[in-house]
């Protein structure tokens, strides 16, 4: 098979185990989103242009489950772009300990949900700053 069906079928079994399992494990009011990781695990291992097209099409298939066009696509793709500057040198694997895989995930969830409700902020006109600086962490 080659290498981008074999992402492609990646991405959509992680878009599906997204929506129908991790979508309903919720911890504290809040779930994890095995889409952000896979972005960024390919955004790490291949690069800035890997990571966009990753996020664009997981974002797409995203917002077509949850019926919010447009928004997962622009933030999963800016997530990949961002994290795929930081790519991993000379195709080495990465090994990665604990430590550094909580506070990377740490990281690219800040940047997300930063972004995402700056664009909430945004579509709904709202002017309060609480909603930008507190929701964001």
């Amino acid at each position: 098979m080659p290498v981008v069906a074999s992402r492609i079928l990646y991405g959509i079994l992680i878009v599906a185990a997204q929506w129908l399992v991790f979508g309903r494990l919720q911890l504290w009011g809040t779930y994890p989103d095995v889409v952000l990781l896979f972005v960024a695990w390919l955004g790490l291992n291949h690069g800035r242009r890997v990571g966009a097209f990753t996020g664009f099409g997981c974002g797409l298939l995203m917002d077509a489950v949850y019926d919010t066009w447009g928004l997962h696509m622009l933030v999963k793709t800016l997530v990949g772009f961002l994290v795929g500057l930081f790519p991993s040198s000379e195709r080495e694997s990465l090994l990665i300990v604990p430590r550094q895989a909580f506070l990377g995930g740490l990281v690219i969830a800040l940047l997300q949900n930063g972004i995402l409700v700056t664009l909430l902020a945004l579509q709904t006109g709202s002017r309060d700053a609480f909603l930008v600086t507190g929701l964001w962490l």
